[in-house]
């Protein structure tokens, strides 16, 4: 499967890590089947958000409830690597659900998808939008 990504939302979340480097960022990503539109910015709860990310719970519940409103579909998630790492780490696989979603991790100035399996993550290649 190839996703489609809006530049608009790739550019939104290098700006995001950006900003907010070291810690890592956050949030949602929303579309349809394969495309994703945008992404929901959500805050990093963990007690220790320069290593770790947890998205804020109250985000996750408005995001599922917009869906079902008729809104965009929740198709995944995102964080930042400070540490520049384009993979997810060992970390992100044992805390990841295995429930097809998309993964994206921005790090060293780019993004790269991901999606979990039973043999772990694979990377999921994308095509650019102009949406």
């Amino acid at each position: 499967m190839t996703l489609e990504v809006s530049s608009q939302v790739m550019e939104a979340m290098i700006a995001e890590a950006a900003a907010v480097y070291p810690r890592e960022c956050c949030g949602i990503l929303l579309g349809e089947g394969a495309v994703i539109t945008a992404i929901l910015r959500a805050e990093n709860v963990h007690g220790d958000p320069v290593k770790h990310f947890e998205i804020d719970p109250q985000a996750l519940v408005d995001a599922h409830r917009a869906a079902r409103a008729g809104g965009p579909q929740v198709l995944g998630y995102y964080h930042s690597h400070p540490n520049g790492l384009e993979r997810p780490s060992s970390r992100d696989l044992d805390m990841a659900a295995r429930d097809g979603a998309v993964w994206a991790i921005i790090a060293a100035g780019g993004v790269t998808f991901w999606r979990l399996g039973d043999a772990g993550f694979s990377a999921l290649p994308y095509v650019l939008s102009h949406r």
